[in-house]
């Protein structure tokens, strides 16, 4: 059986329609009961009259007579000036909604289209005004997810290229017989496919992150023996002329509702930032309760990060120095994992830190 797709009225005609009816119901009842009422009303009014001692029965009839009259004549003006400035205050309403949800229409097809700059006007309906904003939130949520789209594979680009280009280069130099294939020429094509292959895992980490995809199993834990296990696993890989690494940190810990992989991550990539950055001095792994928080701050005395450059530390990508972070194999976005990490468990972090005296980055995990 096949079904046949009925054309509806457009919203404006239904408007209209449904103005007209609510008026034809409204006149129609003041016309009937005008019509049953008034002239009884006159008539008991012609007798309190004759009570009051005036002698109306000659002309009673024709006083009915015109009072009829005169009310069929004024119900009949009535009732076509009623009409026409109803009907043409319901089309001029219903134009007005129309023309709104028009350019709604409008707007959400160029936002559709790609111009996520566009924006609906404030409007005096209370309602479509909500719907606006709505809209024009939705629009600006969207602008965003497209800027850092933009700009998430304009920096994968730019990292991308740079091993590559190593590799390239080699390859091309190896074929040409410009250089000799010795161990240290495969070294460094290793360290180049290494760096590649943790750029992409960081990457794959990062985006399932900003998605709020990333699997987090929190779970009460006590971090004791975390922070102990990472402080020796740290200080193996200091040389002697290098900082001293220790852990200030209470003999009993409240347990904290976190992941216990997921902040490791956060640790290893904290302390691995501290010790490239920190040739000589120490490294501290400081930890204090503070109200329904715990918190956990890695204290270095290393280069330090200039007040212009705080605003970008989370941000991917950002390097203080960009050769030497190259060259030691970091992607640059360590940090801003951390920071998302952070937030999906429920915590903050935040850095303070002054050119040439060391640097300070903190988050909290909260208490169980």
């Amino acid at each position: 059986m096949r079904w046949q797709k009925t054309k509806s009225l457009p919203l404006a005609s239904r408007l209209f329609f449904s103005h007209l009816v609510v008026m034809m119901v409204g006149v129609g009842s003041f016309v009937v009961i005008s019509k049953v009422s008034s002239p009884r009303f006159f008539v008991l009014h012609l007798e309190k009259l004759e009570h009051r001692g005036y002698d109306l029965i000659d002309v009673r009839t024709d006083l009915v007579d015109g009072f009829e009259f005169a009310w069929r004549r004024s119900t009949l003006w009535s009732v076509l000036v009623g009409t026409t400035a109803a009907g043409g205050l319901s089309y001029w309403v219903s134009k007005r909604i129309m023309q709104q949800l028009t350019e709604i229409e409008q707007i959400t097809q160029k936002i559709a289209a790609g111009q996520l700059d566009e924006r609906l006007p404030l409007s005096g309906i209370p309602e479509l005004n909500r719907l606006g904003a709505s809209l024009n939130r939705m629009a600006a949520s969207l602008e965003g997810v497209e800027a850092r789209r933009r700009e998430l594979i304009g920096d994968m680009t730019h990292e991308l290229r740079t091993p590559l280009t190593v590799v390239r280069g080699y390859l091309e130099e190896l074929a040409d017989g410009g250089i000799k294939p010795t161990p240290e020429i495969y070294q460094r094509l290793t360290k180049e496919t290494k760096r590649l292959e943790r750029l992409v895992n960081d990457l794959q980490e990062l985006s399932k992150a900003e998605a709020g995809y990333l699997p987090v199993n929190i779970q009460p834990m006590n971090l004791r023996p975390l922070l102990e296990s990472l402080v020796e696993k740290f200080a193996d890989q200091l040389l002697e002329d290098g900082p001293v690494l220790r852990l200030e940190c209470p003999s009993q810990l409240p347990f904290v509702l976190a992941d216990i992989d997921r902040t490791e991550q956060i640790l290893v990539n904290l302390l691995g930032n501290a010790v490239r950055y920190t040739p000589t001095g120490s490294i501290i792994i400081r930890v204090w309760t503070e109200e329904s928080k715990l918190w956990i701050a890695v204290i270095d005395t290393g280069i330090g990060i200039a007040a212009s450059d705080l605003p970008h530390v989370f941000e991917r990508f950002w390097r203080t120095d960009t050769s030497r972070d190259r060259h030691s194999g970091g992607t640059g976005i360590g940090l801003t994992i951390s920071r998302s990490l952070v937030e999906l468990q429920g915590g903050q972090i935040e850095v303070e830190s002054e050119l040439g005296s060391g640097s300070t980055f903190r988050f909290s995990l909260p208490l169980a």
